[in-house]
């Protein structure tokens, strides 16, 4: 038998595993937030690229051993396509929250996102239900948000999203909720931190792709190991959920070893009596 080994660093440090015949390996290729970085209060993060990433590079040097391995480059090659920018905004103060359950009427976590459609950032924030996190302390609030157009100046802050530290992205999301004079206090005192988070591959599950280029998540021939996650092939599921990761994992495990079980089945509303009736309906109107 041909000896096998995987190799990986460990702080620089060159580390490898070896593999014997009863070895399965389990490929997760490809990550939407691979080479994410944060950035703070006073400095914007750094943009990153495939460069800085193992998933991508891994799935190139995979890919360039047989073409069932998938065509990598039309998911992580575009990264001005496929980037945009998050924050996250802790507060020590319920000012704000009390303000959008007021604005929205909507008590926090009960509502939708908050797209501001004049931004030219094209900027959203979602308010979850509080506490959001495990031992959250009842005076910390938590929300998140996102822009769409890092590259584009902003409608306030004159300058491109990318370019702002977490306090100038506040300033604009106070210009556009026109509450900067209630929330400047709160900001003085030191009670709001804002982490700006770019992340250059965060749209890749959407670029334009033809069949082939996510692999299957049992190649051909695979006995001994599968791929894994958002860029493996599942055949009429919808990336970008849970349950398509879920699904993967489990076509990867039942395929591989004798389990008596199969994947949970995919619903398929276009087969759906009830849908099909109500999409006639919707055209008669």
């Amino acid at each position: 038998m041909k000896t096998v080994k995987l190799q990986y660093l460990v702080e620089g440090e060159e580390k490898q595993i070896m593999l014997g015949e009863e070895d399965c390996v389990f490929i997760t290729n490809g990550s939407i937030v691979e080479s994410a970085d944060t950035g703070s209060m006073d400095a914007p993060p750094v943009l990153y690229g495939k460069e800085e990433s193992g998933a991508w590079k891994l799935w190139e040097k995979i890919a360039a051993q047989h073409e069932e391995f998938g065509n990598p480059s039309v998911f992580c090659d575009n990264v001005d396509l496929q980037k945009w920018e998050s924050f996250t905004v802790t507060l020590k103060d319920s000012v704000f929250h009390d303000h959008m359950e007021k604005f929205t009427g909507n008590v926090s976590g009960t509502g939708g996102l908050v797209t501001f459609t004049d931004s030219n950032w094209l900027m959203s924030i979602v308010i979850a239900a509080q506490p959001h996190f495990a031992n959250q302390p009842d005076e910390v609030k938590v929300f998140w948000g996102y822009g769409l157009y890092p590259d584009r100046e902003g409608n306030h802050v004159k300058k491109k999203m990318s370019e702002c530290s977490g306090r100038e992205i506040l300033e604009e999301l106070w210009h556009h909720l026109k509450i900067a004079d209630l929330m400047q206090p709160v900001v003085d005192a030191g009670k709001v931190i804002c982490l700006p988070v770019m992340m250059p591959f965060i749209d890749s599950l959407f670029m334009p792709r033809k069949p082939g280029d996510r692999p299957r998540v049992l190649p051909d021939g695979a006995r001994n190991f599968a791929f894994l996650g958002q860029f493996a092939e599942v055949p009429h599921d919808c990336v970008f959920t849970v349950e398509y990761s879920v699904r993967c994992a489990q076509m990867a495990v039942y395929g591989l070893f004798d389990t008596g079980k199969k994947p949970l089945p995919i619903y398929q509303g276009h087969h759906d009596p009830v849908v099909l009736a109500n999409a006639v309906q919707a055209l008669n109107r």
